[in-house]
C-alpha cells in the first residue's frame, strides 16, 4: 500500500502563507485561515507541503485508512482551493448557488478571488461543512 502522503507536518502556517508571491492570494489566505479558525474553533495547521488544515477525522481509501483534515485550504496559482467545504457525493447545497463566482471539483471548492464572493454565504458553507465532519472527527465544535 502507498503512504498517504497529506499529513501534518508541524510547519509554521504563518511562514508558509508569507512565502506566497502573489499580494492578492496571500492576503486571501490569511483571511481564509483567519475565517476557518473563527468558525471551527480549531487551530490552523500545515498539512503536507501547501495545505492548511483545521481538525482532523478518520479517512479510509485504496492506501489506508489514517487522520485526514475536516477543512482546509491551499493557495494556488489558479484558485484559492477549499478542501471539505464542498462534496460532489452529497446532495446539492442551494448556497453554492447565492456564493457567486466559484467552481467545484469532487471534494473541492475553487475560488478565483476570495472578494468577489459572498463572504457571508462562504461562512455558512464552511459552518454547515465544519458541523457536518467535525462531531464524527472529535474535534473542537464552534
Amino acid at each position: 500500500m502507498a503512504e498517504i502522503k497529506t499529513r501534518p507536518t508541524g510547519a509554521d502556517v504563518t511562514a508558509f502563507l508569507d512565502t506566497i508571491a502573489d499580494g492578492r492570494r496571500r492576503a486571501e489566505s490569511f483571511a481564509m485561515r483567519d475565517l476557518m479558525e473563527r468558525v471551527t474553533g480549531a487551530p490552523a495547521e500545515m498539512w503536507g507541503a501547501a495545505i492548511v488544515g483545521f481538525g482532523t477525522r478518520p479517512y479510509e481509501n485504496a492506501s489506508g485508512s489514517s487522520d485526514y483534515l475536516v477543512l482546509g485550504f491551499a493557495p494556488r496559482k489558479a484558485a484559492l482551493t477549499l478542501y471539505g467545504v464542498y462534496d460532489d457525493y452529497a446532495p446539492a447545497d442551494p448556497l453554492f448557488d447565492e456564493l457567486g463566482p466559484h467552481t467545484t471539483g469532487k471534494g473541492c471548492l475553487y475560488l478565483k478571488k476570495l472578494d468577489a464572493v459572498d463572504g457571508a454565504v462562504l461562512e455558512n458553507l464552511i459552518r454547515r461543512a465544519w458541523e457536518r465532519w467535525a462531531p464524527t472527527a472529535g474535534s473542537p465544535t464552534p
